[in-house]
């Protein structure tokens, strides 16, 4: 298509707004042509997840509804205050802060960019431009690995346990009042040991398939539970989900899925059906339902109320590590690119750092005497 004598690319103003058409509201037509154009930029050129790029639509809606002016009348003013409400205010995580500025400086280049024609288009209707309203000065720096709750830590291993040991007392309460959900909290109590001994996040686990397993020939003593295939990891920045393969450490792990594999799943699960969890409506089993059971047992047991079934995964690493497992062998069971982002993960006990201490005076001190206990 042509706009003037120049080639209109894919997401430019000419493909979104019908030449000689009177609109009945102009302003919004607009904006909404620069949505789609900006759309099909990123789902199109870009390559971009769905998903990832309808968070980014919601930001520059929200944004807009904010300072209730339309794009090219937003000022870098408009968005200080914007941000000011979601800190102050909504108080957000500076991670979900970043995210939406994210969005807006790119929907910001995409609306500027000489290759769409947002700014000749909207000279000629509204006699001024868009212009880019998010800097250098004005947006959060990505300075900190780790942005979450500082509260998230892993559990110890008396509170893992703990965890496990109600989960496996809700199945013999389902069974001795002869309730209905003795099959699923069977389920929950696996599931819980998967996501802990295969070091998984919680959208990893529910859409595990049971044809996920297989032999590993370096340890036959795991038969066909030797790897686990994980192919709905974290994606990066709107990309596919990322695979992995994660070694089977764990033989009591291995015992608990075959159990479940052969007495308890074919009880819940749909004719042909491939999941490896099943909910009582035979749907696959949704992270939201494995968050809530794991919130239930926290609660009852009194446990810090920070924990989430993540902190089942970072209890993966931290075990691992204090029992000596080399931290590159638990950067790639974790599917991490980089080892900072493993060591967020770890949180060494008391009893391991004061052995490693120890360790380490040794080392520098050859000569140096034991204290005595």
């Amino acid at each position: 298509m042509l706009l003037g004598s120049r080639t209109v690319p894919h997401g430019a103003a000419g493909l979104y707004l019908a030449a000689g058409v009177s609109f009945l509201n102009e302003q919004e037509a607009v904006f909404q042509g620069m949505l789609a154009g900006w759309r099909a930029q990123q789902t199109g050129g870009r390559n971009l997840r769905d998903e990832y790029v309808r968070g980014g639509l919601r930001a520059v809606k929200q944004f807009q509804e904010h300072c209730a002016e339309w794009p090219w009348n937003w000022s870098a003013a408009q968005f200080d205050e914007w941000m000011l409400d979601l800190v102050s205010v909504r108080r957000l995580a500076p991670s979900t802060i970043r995210s939406y500025q994210q969005a807006i400086r790119l929907f910001g280049d995409y609306l500027t960019s000489e290759h769409y024609g947002w700014v000749s288009e909207c000279e000629r209707r509204f006699g001024t431009h868009p212009v880019q309203v998010c800097h250098a000065w004005n947006t959060v720096r990505h300075l900190q690995d780790y942005e979450g709750r500082p509260g998230r830590r892993p559990l110890t291993r008396h509170e893992l346990q703990l965890l496990f040991d109600r989960a496996d007392q809700e199945v013999d309460i389902c069974i001795a009042k002869g309730r209905k959900g003795a099959l699923p909290a069977y389920r929950d109590a696996v599931l819980l040991r998967v996501v802990y001994a295969w070091g998984l996040r919680a959208n990893e686990a529910v859409h595990l398939d049971v044809s996920d397993f297989y032999r590993n020939s370096h340890a036959p003593e795991f038969g066909e539970f030797g790897i686990l295939q994980v192919r709905h990891g974290k994606a990066s920045k709107g990309g596919p989900p990322k695979r992995r393969s994660v070694v089977t450490l764990r033989d009591w792990a291995v015992e608990a899925v075959k159990d479940y594999l052969a007495n308890v799943r074919p009880l819940m699960s749909p004719k042909d059906g491939i999941a490896m969890w099943y909910s009582e409506r035979g749907t696959r089993l949704r992270s939201r339902e494995l968050s809530d059971r794991f919130a239930h047992f926290r609660d009852e047991l009194g446990l810090d109320r920070n924990l989430s079934p993540h902190a089942l995964r970072h209890s993966y690493a931290t075990h691992l590590i204090e029992e000596g497992v080399d931290p590159t062998f638990v950067q790639s069971q974790l599917g991490h690119r980089h080892a900072s982002t493993t060591s967020i993960y770890t949180s060494v006990t008391g009893d391991f750092a004061n052995k490693m201490l120890r360790d380490a005076l040794t080392r520098l001190s050859p000569d140096r005497k034991e204290p005595q206990t």
